[in-house]
């Protein structure tokens, strides 16, 4: 689903953010992207996304260019940020409206996804209240709903569990395992390591730019913990 071949970006002052970054995410993966701050997380979930242009390697969605098709990249993918930068002017639900024109989901299957994630996640009160009422929490719950509504084949998430409250990181893992089982491939950054070893069926350790391992949990962890394998990773480094 997510194919990603020699992948390169650097900034301004020269320094590559990431270093010929080759993963593959497919259908069915919960793959956990981990690092310290400033390893290159976000720039490549930002490229991937179409956010971040980049000049060296391919990104692949589902065998479209990111570069050369990004439409038809975005119309299958959903892409959650750290901090959510909604349009504070409207309420939830013109918002959830708006989302759901852009991807064209029908009135009925819109309106059943709104009401069952809303549901699910203590927000259907709010919707028709403006989001610059909303706490930070609220807003991110928000955006995952929106994320869920036009049930994306690829989710991309930078530190989804910052600022949900216990129930509502459940929730949100709960979605992500059944959003797999129906064939979604899912790439996540996370700095919560035991999250992302009981979470993931893969993991990929970045660090400063390079990846440093990757592959299915078991295999790299061994008889370890995932924290103790991240720190001998960095520390070798």
């Amino acid at each position: 689903m997510i194919e990603i071949k020699n992948f390169s970006k650097q900034y301004g002052n020269g320094k590559r953010a990431v270093d010929d970054l080759t993963l593959t995410i497919e259908a069915g993966d919960i793959y956990g992207f981990i690092g310290h701050n400033g390893a290159g997380k976000s720039t490549t979930i930002k490229s991937i996304a179409g956010v971040l242009d980049f000049e060296e390697g391919a990104i692949m969605i589902d065998g479209h260019s990111i570069k050369a098709d990004p439409i038809a990249c975005k119309q299958i993918m959903a892409y959650i940020p750290d901090n959510p930068d909604l349009y504070e002017h409207l309420t939830g639900i013109q918002y959830l409206n708006f989302i759901g024109d852009i991807f064209s989901v029908p009135k009925d299957k819109r309106e059943e996804r709104i009401k069952r994630y809303g549901d699910l996640f203590g927000m259907t009160s709010s919707f028709g209240d403006l989001i610059s009422s909303y706490s930070h929490g609220m807003k991110q719950k928000l955006a995952i709903i929106s994320a869920l509504i036009h049930k994306p084949k690829v989710l991309l998430l930078d530190e989804p569990f910052v600022g949900l409250d216990p129930k509502a990181t459940l929730d949100l893992k709960n979605i992500m395992h059944e959003m797999c089982a129906e064939g979604c491939a899912i790439f996540f950054s996370t700095h919560v390591l035991e999250v992302a070893e009981k979470l993931c069926n893969k993991i990929a350790i970045i660090n400063e730019g390079k990846l440093v391992e990757s592959g299915e949990m078991e295999t790299v962890i061994k008889n370890q913990s995932l924290e103790e394998v991240f720190m001998e990773v960095v520390e070798n480094e």
